[in-house]
């Protein structure tokens, strides 16, 4: 008997390439390969091998110089060199031009044309088997560049090497594109979509004629543009209109207690928000696995309620595209009670991580929210590196969302925080407004009850602002 073997298709491979510029520290560029790589293998891709360049700045035209760009396209099997179907023609000051863009002046001043950085395989490099195979197997098929990049540069790496290039961005805007689930988050992630691939629409159309002869109309590269800039506009109405409906959700809330988990993607912000509310938001140990916000209201319930709301996660070099589409998205946090600063302890750049996500929030105005920071993940550490980070950030909270006792510890956290800015009064309800008790239970805790001729007296424990609300609405 015959047993069929089920074979998993085998994953687009990937060549990652970074150029490491003046201030950058060994660290801090190994941290970008590592997070390059895993946003790599969340759109799909194997990282089989890195290219990487001191430099003081990107090469004008290929990002990195003549020698490196060789090493690269070896890998890839490309050529190395830029072809062009026009002729080649060469001028004095085009070739002193050329020079300088390909060689950079190193840290002494003298001039060099590559750094001592080679290319850094995930496993050691083998010979190619033949001209078709790559490091251990076939070639390299993408190569996904730390930076963003021109149109320009991402045609002259394509020629080079005869590989797909993507950027940065481009692999961020994908993998948004990817996981955006609701009608709001989808159209977010399109506009940012479209604004980034308006100006590589060269990249694809190749300069290609709608028409031919003199005067016959407009190319089709102006045609897809001017397409672009119609769904741009219809976009930001129909986001327009959802944003002025949240805007309204947001204003019913108002009064009501609200925390907001922020930061990194993947921090563990989703497992912390299923563990306080209960809900069965996606978790999964990738980079934004979520993109849409959820608001839930913290479980046991309180009196007043507590909601709790999951943002999007936040990553260096985020695209500014996306930060802007995202804007409704982050009002949830400026417009919090609380902001829960949610850092994985257990990833060796926390610290530079924590930097970006106080960066988006500073910049949208949300740093004067109180805020109280979490290391979460702490289960993953050992006592040594418990003790340096409560020595470091003696107010934080080192937690376990998959803990029940840490989630707890949270919960209680939480309740004092809002506890502490709460204030008794007495409230007097008329017979005839008892209809509306319920606004009181909801946004108070009732300490005691009592009846008179006059109506329903109640002691009642919450936030001045809530009770001021309460007092002149039974006065009324």
């Amino acid at each position: 008997m015959r047993m069929a073997i089920s074979t998993l298709p085998e994953r687009p491979r990937a060549v990652l390439v970074g150029v490491q510029l003046p201030g950058v520290s060994d660290e801090e560029h190994a941290a970008d390969f590592a997070e390059l790589r895993r946003l790599v293998h969340t759109l799909g891709y194997d990282t089989v091998a890195t290219v990487s360049q001191k430099r003081t700045r990107l090469a004008t035209g290929t990002v990195l110089g003549t020698g490196k760009l060789k090493e690269l396209a070896a890998l890839t099997g490309g050529s190395g060199v830029i072809a062009s179907g026009a002729s080649d023609r060469t001028s004095k000051a085009r070739e002193k031009w050329e020079a300088a863009a390909n060689t950079e002046p190193d840290l002494e001043g003298e001039a060099v044309e590559e750094e001592a950085d080679d290319v850094e395989p995930e496993d050691a490099l083998l010979p190619p088997a033949s001209e078709e195979d790559g490091p251990a197997g076939p070639r390299p098929t993408v190569v996904v560049v730390d930076h963003e990049l021109s149109p320009g540069q991402l045609r002259n790496l394509e020629k080079a090497t005869g590989a797909m290039v993507l950027d940065r961005a481009g692999v961020i805007v994908d993998i948004f594109h990817r996981h955006a689930k609701s009608h709001e988050a989808r159209m977010q992630v399109e506009i940012a979509r479209l604004n980034y691939l308006a100006p590589r629409l060269r990249e694809s159309t190749g300069g290609r004629e709608r028409q031919q002869g003199r005067g016959a109309g407009d190319s089709a590269l102006e045609l897809d543009r001017r397409k672009i800039r119609d769904r741009l506009a219809e976009l930001r109405e129909g986001l327009a209109a959802i944003q002025k409906d949240q805007d309204h959700r947001r204003y019913a809330r108002r009064d009501l207690l609200r925390v907001a988990l922020v930061g990194y993607t993947n921090a563990g912000k989703s497992s912390l928000m299923r563990a306080l509310t209960g809900s069965t938001v996606l978790v999964a140990d990738q980079l934004f696995a979520t993109l849409d916000t959820t608001v839930r209201a913290m479980q046991p319930e309180t009196r007043p309620r507590i909601l709790v709301s999951d943002t999007v996660g936040f990553i260096q070099k985020l695209p500014h595209d996306l930060v802007a589409s995202f804007r409704s998205t982050l009002d949830e946090a400026l417009e919090a009670s609380l902001l829960l600063y949610v850092v994985d302890a257990s990833d060796p750049t926390w610290a530079a991580q924590l930097e970006v996500t106080r960066t988006v929030l500073r910049d949208i105005g949300a740093d004067a929210v109180p805020s109280k920071l979490l290391f979460n993940k702490a289960d993953r550490l050992d006592a040594a590196a418990k003790e340096a980070l409560l020595a470091k950030h003696p107010d934080a909270l080192l937690l376990s969302a998959h803990l029940p006792e840490d989630v707890a510890m949270l919960r209680k956290t939480i309740i004092a925080f809002f506890e502490a800015s709460m204030v008794e009064a007495d409230l007097v309800i008329p017979y005839s407004r008892q209809g509306r008790i319920s606004e009181v239970y909801e946004h108070t805790t009732v300490v005691s009850q009592a009846y008179d001729e006059s109506g329903s007296r109640l002691r009642v424990r919450g936030l001045p602002g809530a009770i001021a609300k309460l007092t002149q609405t039974f006065q009324e």
